[in-house]
């Protein structure tokens, strides 16, 4: 496989990056929506200050940030804070290094799994939606029409 390859099949290549980024996030930010209460209590039992607020900062980041990569929207900006924060869940909800027996393993992984998906994130940031997107429709129209067009 060429580099030709891998730009004729880019674009895809980003979206399907995206969805498959931003499936984990939806999926328990979903959940998370769903069962507010037990979501303030998470929030509580790690220690954050006023729980509901980080129950709701967090609903509205799995589900509406993710929602919004998904569909290619702002991409740029919005990867970054997605990637800080599953960088700061890492750091908060998954301290496998003050844990013991079964918890550690679990934690590890879900830790390391977080420092990939912000990887993943950065290199978003990086590239863009590519085509297949919001952002990448917008920048198509704005082209067409002898504009400059900016996602930041």
């Amino acid at each position: 496989m060429g580099e030709a390859f891998f730009e004729r099949h880019r674009d895809v290549a980003i979206l399907l990056a995206r969805v498959l980024m931003m499936i984990l996030m939806l999926r328990f930010g979903i959940e998370k929506a769903f069962s507010v209460h037990a979501t303030v209590g998470m929030m509580a039992q790690y220690g954050l200050p006023f729980p509901s607020m980080a129950a709701a900062a967090t609903i509205a980041v799995e589900c509406g940030v993710a929602a919004l990569l998904v569909a290619g929207f702002c991409t740029r900006p919005l990867a970054v804070v997605m990637a800080a924060y599953t960088l700061g869940t890492a750091l908060v909800a998954h301290r496998y290094w003050t844990m013991s027996g079964g918890a550690v393993m679990a934690n590890m992984i879900n830790f390391y799994k977080n420092l990939s998906i912000v990887g993943g994130l950065l290199l978003l940031a990086v590239t863009g939606a590519g085509r297949f997107s919001v952002d990448g429709v917008a920048a198509t129209r704005a082209r067409a029409s002898g504009r400059r067009f900016d996602s930041n």
